[in-house]
């Protein structure tokens, strides 16, 4: 089968030397498969029928989306060389290089301009063998431009330096924000590659420390007090309750918090906990720099007293830590929301990762829609 390749490729060449309608390359609108439109373009390259295009649709079952791949084929003039012959693996082996090219066009005319904040963050790219141990992938998006840039595999220092390292100096150099969320390995990536760039902690990340370490709290007491973990009718089932912002809780839910603190919590530790846990989202209420880093690390200090519960020590030695890109953030006011946002499960099933980072850099990455057109498969 795989003998057929070099003379589709001629074909390939020899249709789109002629005229090619650029609403042909449009893709699909919603949120239609890409992967299948992929297939059915590259088809398309041999079969000539760029004008007769037909979104298939996520919601398709597989049996309709192989009729209308096998109607593109009936319909196909002077039997030029088609692909279903070759099989998915080459189809998709001959989809995966010629977008690997059209993302290096992309990258020297569009996707890589100069921005102002970057963000990385950890993606879970698949479940692997029979214990589904996790896969990750670092993301690098730019945050203004809420724009994927690239994926890389791994979730290590080494992993996001050596992709900054491989980038111009002068666009490195342009950086002004770093985001990151709390990661140790990225503050050190960070570091070595970006040392003009401000980091900045994401506040969400911050709170959320924080709300882990209240609920951390909680579960040692209830262990503690009842010698079990949380059950139906426990006073201390109220993870929710705790972890909600206290400007959302109803005068009912202040009433109920109060009167199950005082049945669970003999110590007052998890009280404790939630003042903290408030205390720190009270930073992002501040709008002056100067009182911000004041009152952070006023709040860091006091976090660490001897009185406070051994988990809200740690959260304010980890406070401590990270002062400066927390306070960071009242003068950039970027969060790495983008980055969430742009690599939740993007491209999530993929088994190998140079297709996955294609699908999620087509979806995510802004390519430049225009230069489809000047691609030849092969």
């Amino acid at each position: 089968m795989l003998e057929q390749l070099p003379r589709m490729k001629l074909e390939c060449e020899r249709r789109l030397a002629g005229s090619i309608s650029e609403q042909a390359f449009d893709r699909p609108a919603g949120r239609h498969s890409l992967r299948i439109w992929y297939l059915s373009l590259v088809w398309k390259y041999t079969t000539g029928l760029l004008s007769r295009d037909r979104h298939v649709t996520r919601n398709e079952t597989p049996s309709r989306r192989n009729a209308h791949l096998r109607s593109l084929d009936q319909v196909s003039v002077a039997q030029p060389p088609t692909l279903h012959r070759l099989g998915k693996r080459a189809i998709w082996s001959i989809v995966s290089r010629s977008l690997t090219l059209w993302q290096a066009r992309n990258s020297a005319t569009y996707r890589f301009r100069f921005l102002e904040a970057v963000g990385v963050d950890e993606t879970l790219f698949w479940r692997q063998g029979r214990w589904r141990t996790k896969r990750g992938c670092t993301s690098v998006v730019d945050v203004g431009g809420r724009q994927l840039l690239d994926i890389v595999p791994g979730r290590t220092a080494e992993n996001a330096a050596s992709w900054f390292r491989s980038q111009p100096a002068g666009w490195r150099d342009e950086i002004r924000w770093a985001v990151l969320d709390m990661s140790g390995p990225y503050r050190t990536a960070y570091d070595r590659v970006l040392p003009n760039a401000s980091q900045v902690a994401d506040p969400f990340h911050v709170i959320q420390l924080a709300n882990q370490r209240l609920d951390e709290v909680r579960r040692r007491v209830q262990n503690e007090t009842l010698g079990h973990r949380g059950r139906k009718n426990d006073p201390l089932r109220i993870r929710r309750l705790l972890t909600s912002a206290s400007e959302r809780i109803s005068e009912g839910g202040r009433t109920r918090l109060r009167g199950l603190l005082d049945a669970g919590d003999p110590h007052r530790e998890v009280r404790t906990a939630w003042h903290a846990k408030e205390t720190v989202r009270a930073i992002y209420d501040i709008d002056s720099t100067v009182t911000a880093l004041s009152y952070t690390l006023q709040l860091a200090d006091d976090l660490q007293d001897q009185s406070c519960p051994p988990e809200i020590n740690r959260l304010g030695r980890t406070i401590a830590h990270w002062t400066p890109q927390i306070v960071n953030w009242h003068i950039s006011r970027v969060t790495n929301g983008p980055t969430e946002a742009l690599n939740k499960r993007t491209a999530f099933g993929f088994r190998n990762f140079a297709n996955y980072r294609i699908r999620a850099l087509l979806y995510a990455g802004k390519p430049n829609w225009n230069l489809l057109a000047t691609l030849t498969p092969h």
